[in-house]
């Protein structure tokens, strides 16, 4: 595999040989400035190479300033640790006001056409790229499938299924069936290249392993030189989430894909530390050579969806309610069954509708969907026997296997 060309990210390079580095993201509210300046401590201490924080307002852009000056009164041992990265889902514009308190800026393609719909994305992508050069900052173009920019790259495979590489297409991709998300990263990868930006790397992070393997394959094929991030994301709660991030990951990282990963984990904010600890621990087996995946990962079964707590969890409930869906539905662990529990709005819609059976989190309710149709909301203390309901409904429609003659 070719090494990816290098990018500085604050006091750490990824890809070009570098080692892979592990990531996480605060999940305190950005606003809380001393549980944010704390959270961000302890994941640099515990090995996060970089460290992200969601910034959707001026106040948490507000906060961030102060939440750097203070990181730069810490000593240097710790100082020189943290790198942050900023996450900018619709509020693009704030690039400008964070830029230069962070090292990196992510930003999503499939949420720049939420805001200033009169600008096409490439005039977006532009902008943020100037203010990632002046401010020295480097980008990560995030595509998630829960959030496919689908305005713009519509799925022309059969099943979402990559069917060609441009590469293997002789480079005309009017000819090839692109995942919306492959086709999204290398469309951006391209103009950031126009544009004479090189300082960025890209994700492409879905639920599903066998698709992160995929669509990850194919971008490191066509675009050998770009840095890439690695996760599965929503990948739910330990253990079975460092289980389906492994499937994912693993063999990516084998093959020589991936300069830098996270692993995304539904946990409560005191245990956040257990992402960096499972990256870790997934870097040091596939360094030492230890292969723990065997075999493809395998849906065939209940299959739960929850994403990583994250300060854009309107209730904190959402973690104990995953928690309490997993334990609860377990009499349907052999059904194929996926059930999604989301704690917020970047990808909630996205993947609820997606789901079997989808729980979208509120502040005060809980949205219930089936196979992407809203069948209500309701309070914390009524979804479950709600859900359970539904669960049941499905099973006893799903279709009956022939039995053996």
């Amino acid at each position: 595999m070719t090494k990816t060309r290098e990018i500085r990210v604050g006091t750490i390079f990824i890809g070009g040989g570098h080692p892979i580095s592990v990531q996480s993201m605060c999940a305190t509210k950005t606003q809380d400035v001393e549980a944010t300046f704390s959270q961000i401590a302890h994941l640099a201490e515990t090995g996060a190479g970089i460290v992200r924080v969601a910034v959707d307002s001026r106040r948490d852009a507000a906060a961030l300033e102060e939440i750097s000056r203070r990181i730069a009164q810490l000593g240097p041992d710790l100082r020189e640790k943290i790198n942050l990265s900023v996450d900018l889902q619709e509020n693009f514009r704030l690039a400008e006001q964070i830029a230069p308190f962070v090292a990196k800026i992510r930003y999503n393609p499939g949420h720049l056409n939420h805001t200033e719909k009169d600008i096409s994305w490439r005039e977006k992508v532009r902008w943020l790229a100037g203010v990632a050069k002046n401010a020295d900052v480097a980008l990560r173009i995030g595509v998630n499938c829960g959030s496919v920019d689908t305005e713009n790259f519509q799925d022309t495979g059969v099943n979402g299924e990559i069917a060609l590489s441009t590469a293997e297409n002789g480079g005309n991709a009017k000819n090839t069936h692109l995942h919306p998300m492959l086709a999204s990263a290398l469309h951006h990868a391209a103009w950031l290249d126009e544009i004479g930006f090189e300082r960025f790397c890209v994700s492409l992070k879905d639920s599903d392993p066998r698709q992160v393997i995929a669509v990850n394959r194919e971008f490191a094929k066509n675009r050998p030189d770009v840095p890439i991030h690695l996760g599965v994301t929503e990948a739910g709660m330990p253990p079975a989430g460092i289980m389906k991030s492994r499937a994912a990951l693993e063999p990516l990282l084998f093959e020589g894909i991936g300069d830098t990963l996270r692993i995304s984990l539904t946990v409560a904010n005191e245990r956040k530390a257990k992402e960096v600890a499972a990256g870790l621990a997934l870097v040091a087996d596939v360094e030492a050579g230890r292969r723990t995946v065997t075999g493809e990962w395998s849906n065939t079964g209940l299959n739960i969806i929850s994403c990583p707590s994250c300060s854009r969890v309107q209730n904190s409930r959402f973690v104990e309610l995953a928690e309490k869906v997993a334990e609860i539905t377990m009499f349907a662990q052999n059904f194929p069954v996926t059930i999604a529990v989301m704690g917020c709005r970047v990808n909630g819609p996205g993947e609820s509708d997606h789901a079997d059976l989808g729980l979208w989190c509120g502040a005060d309710c809980v949205n219930l969907k089936r196979q992407g149709n809203l069948l209500g909301s309701f309070s914390y203390d009524e979804i479950l026997p709600k859900l359970l309901a539904e669960l049941n409904f499905i099973i006893q429609n799903l279709p009956k296997k022939p039995q053996p003659s």
